[in-house]
């Protein structure tokens, strides 16, 4: 059984398309993987001035990082600080990369597999270091991932597609369209069956008349290649399983 840690890169999963994560799935895709979770941080920006200016933002700031508490993370608040630029603008720099990447390499001395999440390219030293010190680093994330932290994890977990991390619709799936045949009005979805690493399809068969918002052109349906999708599945009279109500998916923001 692996000693597993989780390490959440709050603002950044908020930016980049994770604002409605459920941090309960994080650690549910960590147990998935075999393993047993002895550290899990979830990192803050803390805008001190406006929380306290704001009442209601800082009751319902402070009411979230409760709520992540509960869910068994230990939360590490970084206070923003305010610069006065030349020109009189207002700077905020509220980073907390720094504490988190210290807090992984001293307490990874004691784990086996490290869950990093987050998107920010800043972290690939934190993961080869990591590995070199003869950990497994999993990155999860969602948009604006960078190229360099993908390749550098020992495995990457998209965010949207993993089952349960973000609401749907009940009866619904997530995936990615990898395969279109445009002419012929067809293509492939893939998609998680469950949280394992291998549990990933890719053999769910696409109809263009399956997708309404495309109108029935095949232009706009060769454009659903490599986009994110939200589906129910039918099992055709074959005994192949195929997508049916498609709809492109659009994450929620922050604000």
């Amino acid at each position: 059984m692996l000693k597993a840690g989780i390490f959440v890169d709050v603002e950044n999963i908020i930016r980049s398309g994770g604002y409605e994560i459920d941090y309960r799935s994080v650690k549910e895709l960590v147990e998935a993987q075999k393993a047993t979770i002895l550290r899990a941080n979830a990192y803050f920006a803390i805008d001190e001035e406006r929380e306290e200016q704001d009442v209601d933002v800082g009751k319902r700031r402070r009411h979230f990082r409760n709520l992540v508490r509960k869910m068994g993370y230990h939360v590490v608040e970084k206070p923003i600080k305010k610069y006065t630029n030349t020109d009189g603008s207002i700077t905020n720099k509220g980073n907390s990369d720094l504490d988190l990447a210290i807090d992984a390499l001293l307490q990874a001395e004691n784990l086996d597999y490290v869950v990093l999440v987050s998107g920010d390219g800043d972290f690939v030293k934190l993961v080869t270091a990591l590995q070199t010190r003869g950990k497994r680093v999993d990155v999860l994330s969602f948009s604006n991932t960078s190229g360099d932290l993908i390749r550098s994890a020992d495995y990457h977990f998209n965010g949207y597609l993993v089952p349960d991390m973000l609401p749907i619709d009940e009866g619904y799936h997530r995936g990615y369209v990898h395969s279109v045949v445009a002419e012929k009005g067809y293509g492939f979805i893939t998609y998680y069956e469950s949280m394992e690493t291998d549990a990933v399809r890719d053999d769910l068969f696409l109809h263009i008349t399956d997708v309404a918002e495309v109108n029935a052109s095949n232009t706009l349906f060769g454009r659903l290649l490599n986009q994110t999708v939200e589906f129910q599945i039918v099992r055709n009279t074959d005994g192949r399983d195929k997508a049916v109500n498609v709809r492109t998916f659009r994450p929620s923001t922050a604000g």
